[in-house]
C-alpha cells in the first residue's frame, strides 16, 4: 500500500487543500491520501490557530465525498512542536506494509533544510511536490518527484480574515465546512 501524506494546520481546510490531494490521488500511484492536522509546527504563527479538534471536524466534513482521503490526528498526542520525520517513524513503526511519502508545496521544499533530521526523509521517503513558485532547491534528489499541478491561490490567512469580517468564503472552503465555522462562530 502507498500513501500519501499531506501535512498541515488546515486552518481553515481549503478547496485549494482539497483539490491537491484530490490531483495527488488521480494522477499518482498512491492508494490513500492522509491529512494529518499539525497542531504545532515549529514554523507557524499561532496567534489565530483553531484549536486541533475543531480543525478535525471541519477536515472530516471537508473530505466526506472523498472516500480514499482521510483525515489524521497522529500528531495529537506526540510532543510539541511536531516534527514530520518523528511522525513518520511513528506511522513506519506502526504500519511497516506501507510505503509512506509526503506531499507538499514547492515553498516548503525550499525550506526544508530547516527541518530536523531533514536527511532523513529525504532519504526514506519520496516527496511529492506540487508548485507554489520557482523552486529550484532539491529538485535533483533522487526521491523528489514535481508533479504538474495548476498552481492554486488560496490563501488561509486571507480566508481567516474574509471570515472575521463576515465574508463570502463560499468559492473557497467546502460547503459543510464553511456551515460548520458559521455555526460555530469560528474564527469570528
Amino acid at each position: 500500500m502507498h500513501i500519501g501524506l499531506y501535512f498541515g494546520t488546515f486552518n481553515p481546510i481549503h478547496n485549494g487543500h482539497i483539490a491537491i490531494a484530490e490531483a495527488m490521488y488521480r494522477t499518482q500511484t498512491f492508494d490513500e491520501i492522509w491529512m494529518i492536522i499539525s497542531p504545532n509546527s515549529p514554523f507557524k504563527n499561532y496567534s489565530d490557530l483553531v484549536d486541533e479538534n475543531i480543525r478535525y471536524r471541519m477536515l472530516c466534513l471537508a473530505i466526506e465525498d472523498y472516500p480514499y482521503i482521510k483525515a489524521s490526528k497522529v500528531e495529537f498526542n506526540m510532543p510539541k512542536p511536531n516534527y514530520t520525520y518523528a511522525t513518520l517513524r511513528k506511522l513506519s513503526l506502526c504500519r511497516p506494509d506501507v510505503r509512506f511519502s509526503l506531499i507538499m508545496g514547492s515553498d516548503n521544499l525550499e525550506n526544508i533544510n530547516k527541518w530536523k533530521n531533514y536527511e532523513e526523509i529525504l532519504q526514506n521517503h519520496t516527496l511529492y511536490i506540487y508548485p507554489r513558485g520557482e523552486n529550484n532547491t532539491f529538485k535533483k534528489q533522487k526521491n523528489i518527484i514535481i508533479v504538474s499541478l495548476p498552481l492554486l491561490n488560496i490563501s488561509a490567512t486571507e480566508l481567516r480574515k474574509k471570515l472575521q469580517n463576515g465574508e463570502d468564503c463560499s468559492q473557497e472552503i467546502p460547503a459543510k465546512t464553511l456551515q460548520y465555522i458559521i455555526n460555530q462562530h469560528i474564527y469570528k
